[in-house]
């Protein structure tokens, strides 16, 4: 089953279940890849986004959220923050489980060995490599500047 349509589906039974924070999330991400989508086919692509674009869509919206969240428990605004954390909860539901720091660091090592990367200058092939194998599995801010460490 896709991507698209376990959100769907989680959008019919949120709406079964008058869940409202969860139907309102499940919206979001499904406007998010519409837009997507629309963007696409003014580029000429007719098929839509990939789920692995529906999962980076994911993983960029649960950072704003995480971001809003911060910047609203530094306000004292602790009920908009308890909001946003609950939207991160619903959306992390549909990511893959994230990878652990070995697991981050044997994947980097292994995407540095397939790309044949020698130096700083191949760091955008490893990290295209690493993108489109493990696309909403890891944090790749936090992965640039491993990789940079192994090349550097």
């Amino acid at each position: 089953m896709g991507l698209r349509t376990k959100i769907t589906d989680g959008i019919k039974d949120a709406m079964r279940e008058k869940d409202t924070v969860r139907l309102s999330t499940l919206r979001l991400i499904n406007a998010a890849v519409k837009d997507q989508d629309i963007a696409g086919r003014a580029k000429g692509n007719v098929d839509g986004v990939s789920d692995a674009e529906v999962l980076a869509i994911m993983a960029k919206m649960v950072k704003q959220r995480q971001e809003s969240a911060r910047v609203y428990e530094e306000g004292g605004r602790l009920e908009l923050a308890a909001q946003e954390q609950a939207e991160i909860a619903v959306i992390e539901e549909y990511l893959p489980r994230q990878l652990s720091e070995a697991e981050v660091a044997k994947a980097v090592d292994a995407a540095i060995k397939d790309a044949g990367a020698e130096s700083i200058r191949d760091m955008g092939r490893v990290m295209g490599a690493l993108k489109s194998k493990y696309a909403g599995r890891m944090d790749f801010g936090s992965v640039g500047p491993l990789v940079k460490d192994r090349l550097g």
